[in-house]
């Protein structure tokens, strides 16, 4: 599995937006322990400057995460490839992304080529997320919902990746999850949230890693325009 994104000269970038800045990025997620060729090869090729805001974008290959409005922010690079390397642990093919924000954790899943489902509840963010995946080429299945209740008709998924965390984990998602997989969610309170691995064996059985402490943003019911 390697990424399988056809970039057009456009999406390339240039100076702060460039190769080579590009490269710095991945060499600093090596340092961090990120060692899977192939989240490092999708972290690369998406281009993540084309997923914030142009007065943003001469930042987008900094390790940090960054303001997308309404009260959201794109993940940092770091925390992305460590919830895809989870992901991946599971080989999986069909993928359900709780929080689709600006778009970007979406898109690096989709230029592994796996098939992506992606939940958001705030329109404006899913509408301009779309507008990036057609810009790009990549199939990404989208849907405006409450992300508590998960995408049921699709399920049961090999993975679930859950980009916003509650105070416990959602029971629905767990039971989208297909006997095998994984989900990757933070939990608990702000001032204390950890980043967990669950991995459901066939007999349905849970197995819980810790992955480390993270802060996201709250995991919120309801829509929003």
């Amino acid at each position: 599995m390697t990424a399988r994104l056809r970039l057009h000269s456009s999406h390339l970038g240039l100076g702060l937006t460039g190769q080579r800045v590009r490269d710095r990025l991945i060499e600093d997620l090596r340092a961090c322990g990120i060692c899977d060729g192939r989240v490092l090869d999708a972290i690369r090729t998406v281009p993540r400057h084309q997923f914030v805001d142009e007065a943003l974008a001469s930042r987008a290959y900094e390790n940090n995460a960054l303001p997308i409005g309404h009260g959201q922010t794109i993940s940092q690079p770091y925390v992305v490839a460590r919830m895809t390397e989870a992901v991946l642990r599971v080989q999986p093919a069909k993928v359900l992304e709780i929080g689709t924000g600006s778009g970007y954790q979406a898109a690096v899943l989709a230029a592994l080529g796996l098939e992506v489902f992606t939940v958001e509840r705030i329109g404006d963010l899913l509408r301009t997320a779309r507008k990036r995946f057609r810009s790009l080429g990549l199939h990404v299945r989208s849907r405006h919902d409450d992300g508590r209740i998960g995408w049921p008709e699709h399920a049961p998924f090999d993975a679930i990746l859950v980009t916003a965390a509650a105070p416990a984990l959602v029971s629905a998602l767990l039971e989208q999850l297909a006997p095998g997989g994984v989900l990757v969610a933070p939990v608990g309170p702000p001032s204390g949230q950890s980043l967990l691995c669950l991995h459901k064996d066939a007999q349905g059985e849970v197995h819980q890693d810790d992955l480390g402490p993270v802060s996201f943003v709250p995991l919120l019911s309801g829509l929003q325009d």
